[in-house]
């Protein structure tokens, strides 16, 4: 029985609001590590169809025992199966992989500004499927403001959620705060500044920030879990990736202690406004194009 609480997405959807990620996670390590996840409590799990392993992660669903009304499966769409005939087969690809006839969440991955009529395109197909209710609820992924703005002057549904890079050393706030003004969720990928390890954008390790530290000792928790903490008292959806059952289990455990205001304010005080994955500006066909197959 999982007892991470939902939100409420904009359009009436409930999701929990912790998830677990399989950004990275081979496939053959990916069905053990949703395994985990589910034996622990989570009921969201987040893939992507450029991850390679989706299929995964729909068998280690299948064979869990848990009733798939009971698993909130989101996943993304990759630039190379945008425009709206090939969105709606991207669609039929994942759900495929997946094994499910629903999908609950279907997000756009990246902003494709080099061609955003695409992109519109793809969000259009998004919306036929939420229609056909073959969808739950739609979203994007790495939309900055102006690609928000040009969006919703096209779109007919707002999108529910907005998956962005978001951890104490760098919250994209401006975005933040205009996803909330349209009631657009904020959803952090890398939400323990998990990109700092592998990307080289100059921070220094989160888990070993001394600032998070002391806050951690203080309640008795660890680093990861202050941090997952810290974004569920600012109203936003966070999706850790693990492959440890452990560390999986642990970063659910963070529903017994809150933050105080001033210690919110001082992982705040950490932001570097150094992005540690891709500049969403510099998306392109040619530089992250890449097949994504139907098998």
């Amino acid at each position: 029985m999982s007892t991470i609480p939902n939100l409420k997405l904009n359009n009436g959807v409930h999701m929990p609001v912790l998830g677990v990620g399989v950004f990275q996670t081979p496939p053959a390590e990916t069905r053990s590590a949703v395994e985990a996840a589910l034996s622990a409590g989570y009921r969201h799990i987040d893939t992507a169809a450029i991850y390679g392993n989706e299929r995964q992660v729909g068998e280690a669903v299948a064979e869990s025992g848990v009733d798939r009304s009971e698993v909130f499966l989101e996943t993304k769409i990759w630039i190379s199966d945008y425009g709206y005939d090939q969105t709606l087969h991207g669609f039929e690809k994942s759900a495929g992989k997946l094994g499910v006839d629903q999908i609950d969440l279907l997000i756009l991955h990246q902003a494709l500004p080099s061609d955003f009529g695409k992109t519109l395109e793809a969000y259009r197909a998004l919306e036929t499927l939420l229609a056909d209710g073959r969808v739950r609820a739609i979203g994007v992924s790495n939309f900055m403001v102006d690609h928000l703005i040009a969006l919703l002057n096209s779109a007919t549904v707002v999108p529910a959620v907005n998956q962005i890079e978001v951890h104490p050393y760098f919250a994209q706030r401006e975005v933040q705060t205009f996803n909330a003004r349209h009631g657009i969720l904020s959803q952090a990928w890398s939400p323990i500044g998990g990109i700092t390890f592998y990307r080289d954008s100059g921070h220094a390790n989160t888990l070993l920030d001394p600032v998070i530290g002391e806050i951690a000792k203080a309640h008795g928790k660890s680093a990861a879990q202050v941090m997952l903490r810290w974004h569920l008292q600012q109203g936003r959806s966070a999706i850790p990736k693990s492959t440890k059952p452990d560390r999986i289990a642990a970063n659910i455990d963070v529903f017994d202690f809150e933050l105080t205001a001033e210690q919110l304010a001082a992982i705040d005080g950490l932001e570097t406004g150094k992005r540690g994955g891709p500049e969403p500006a510099a998306i392109t066909l040619e530089n992250f194009g890449r097949p994504i197959p139907r098998d």
